[in-house]
């Protein structure tokens, strides 16, 4: 919180002036009812506890509201989080052969276009979108634009890819979002993998120590206008490790909300000239990713939980800080404060005790 007008904050000096000037009041009125009794200690009776509070409580809660209209006077103002008419956010969507699966109908892949495309459609104004899809490599569809009817015209491009590259377009995110992020050059997050021999089962991406990457910021410093909203079905099978990379970008204060699209059981993934095969699915790389970088996992089931999970993060999680003065909350809380004050002394000191 800072002060706009923080010379008016020497105001404030008169507040022990005002003390004492009541003290000094409260003193010689004591003065007065004491030579009116005749016994002293009569006097001392009639100003008791009760007597002590009537005088004190009323004085005390119209100063506060004093202090209040003071300090409303040098105009504070405070950052707060509110919604955001600019940022970027960056659609990473799964185009591995797995998505084809039709447990979430009509696909996997299918129904997370067309959620995506009802959420750019209600992204406020002002807010670039882009899209970069990954299979065995990322690739940028769309670089980030406010032209939404751009993003739309290129969600159906997306086509499937063999394996799942997530660090990689995790990467990619990051890059499209901020092409100066400090991303080591020894990834190769673009390059097309040809002809790789399948994972072995069981496979897990190395995870290099977190040591090896820098951190151009530092943990907690969170970039509330851009995210990264990755869209899949498993964890990744080759590239960059995705929980590598979710400490890059978590290092960069971004984002990434994960929604993991299919059932418990898995479905049946065909692709024209292909074998069909079972697509398992699984959320626990998805939920690891949302952790390290500050943000949430969805399970999404359905095509209906699917739209649903995108309502939910287009419903003010893009925001940006705003300085915002509060000078009006003071005065009402100094207004509500003097009348009370006001309120307790007429009503104390109306009816002798």
């Amino acid at each position: 919180m800072r002060f706009i007008w923080h010379e008016a904050l020497w105001l404030l000096l008169s507040v022990p002036m005002l003390i004492g000037a009541y003290e000094l009041i409260v003193r010689r009125a004591q003065a007065r009812e004491a030579i009116r009794y005749s016994n002293l200690g009569i006097a001392n009776e009639a100003a008791g506890a009760s007597q002590w509070l009537r005088r004190r409580v009323p004085p005390l809660v119209f100063l506060l509201g004093i202090v209040g209209l003071l300090l409303a006077a040098a105009r504070p103002a405070a950052v707060f989080l509110v919604p955001a008419h600019r940022g970027t956010v960056v659609l990473a969507m799964d185009v591995s052969i797995s998505m084809a699966a039709t447990d979430v109908e009509p696909t996997r892949l299918a129904a997370a276009q067309a959620a995506a495309a009802e959420f750019v459609k209600k992204v406020p104004a002002g807010i670039r979108v882009g899209i970069v899809a990954f299979g065995g490599y990322a690739e940028v569809v769309r670089l980030p634009t406010v032209d939404k009817e751009e993003v739309l015209r290129a969600l159906p491009r997306l086509r499937l890819q063999q394996y799942t590259a997530i660090g990689s377009a995790l990467l990619a995110a990051l890059l499209t979002i901020d092409p100066t992020a400090a991303v080591d050059p020894k990834y190769d997050l673009f390059s097309r993998i040809e002809n790789l021999p399948e994972p072995p089962p069981g496979y897990i991406p190395d995870i290099p120590a977190a040591s090896h990457e820098p951190t151009p910021k530092a943990p907690g410093a969170i970039n509330p206008s851009s995210l990264v909203i990755l869209v899949s079905d498993g964890k990744g099978t080759l590239g960059v490790s995705e929980y590598k990379a979710a400490e890059i970008l978590a290092g960069h204060g971004i984002r990434v909300y994960t929604i993991g699209v299919g059932t418990p059981y898995g479905g049946i993934a065909q692709v024209e000239g292909s074998s069909p095969i079972h697509a398992e699915f699984e959320e626990e790389t998805l939920k690891l990713i949302a952790d390290i970088t500050r943000a949430e996992y969805f399970h999404a089931s359905s095509p209906e939980k699917l739209k649903s999970v995108y309502e939910a993060l287009s419903d003010g999680t893009i925001r940006e800080p705003k300085e915002i003065e509060v000078s009006a909350v003071l005065v009402a809380l100094a207004g509500v404060l003097l009348v009370v004050g006001a309120a307790l002394s007429l009503k104390w000191h109306s009816h002798p005790a």
